[in-house]
């Protein structure tokens, strides 16, 4: 993993330029929680990337779990932090209005660990079924995989609703896999 490079750059001062379009006291305090939390580990990471990572080498064959809270607040550079909070700002300020602060809190942190141990077991399973031990090595950072179960949950609350995704109107139920294809040709790994 890349050693990322810290501090103010045009990533987060657009990220920072969206939430003041939108204006601090029209963010829900959970999703405001997540963007603060999120802005403050990636100008002040807990650790080096390559150690808060998520791979199946490190959590389950060194039995370093801590990596499972770590990993999906930690970002790989300035876009990957933008485009998640961005995604995070409208996701979260739907969600949370709809099911009230306490439970989407809840929410954020089961997806947060589930996400992680999802991961965990897919990388598993290309080790067995393409005999590929590499898997195990596949090291990963970021709040892509909460977001993607995030956007699942609101597509449940709100069907039939189409979104925008690069600007193409698709149904709102087949939007989260096109927006992860798109987000894999964007910013691949």
């Amino acid at each position: 993993m890349e050693r990322r490079q810290r501090g103010v750059s045009a990533g987060l001062l657009l990220l920072l330029y969206q939430i003041s379009q939108v204006g601090i006291q029209n963010i829900p305090c959970v999703t405001l929680g997540v963007l603060v939390l999120n802005i403050f580990l990636f100008l002040n990471p807990v650790r080096p990337l390559s150690e808060v990572c998520l791979s199946v080498n490190e959590a389950v064959h060194r039995k370093n779990w801590q990596r499972l809270l770590l990993a999906p607040f930690h970002h790989a550079d300035d876009w990957h932090l933008y485009y998640n909070m961005i995604s995070m700002l409208w996701k979260g300020i739907m969600l949370e209005r709809k099911l009230k602060s306490i439970w989407f809190a809840y929410i954020i942190a089961v997806f947060s660990l589930l996400i992680g141990v999802v991961y965990m077991v897919l990388e598993l399973l290309l080790v067995i079924i393409l005999d590929d031990p590499s898997y195990e090595m596949n090291c990963g950072v970021g709040f892509s995989g909460v977001l993607f179960a995030l956007k699942v949950l609101n597509n449940h609350y709100n069907p039939g609703r189409v979104s925008s995704v690069l600007g193409l109107p698709i149904s709102s139920k087949y939007a989260c896999w096109v927006e992860l294809v798109a987000i894999h040709f964007i910013s691949p790994g």
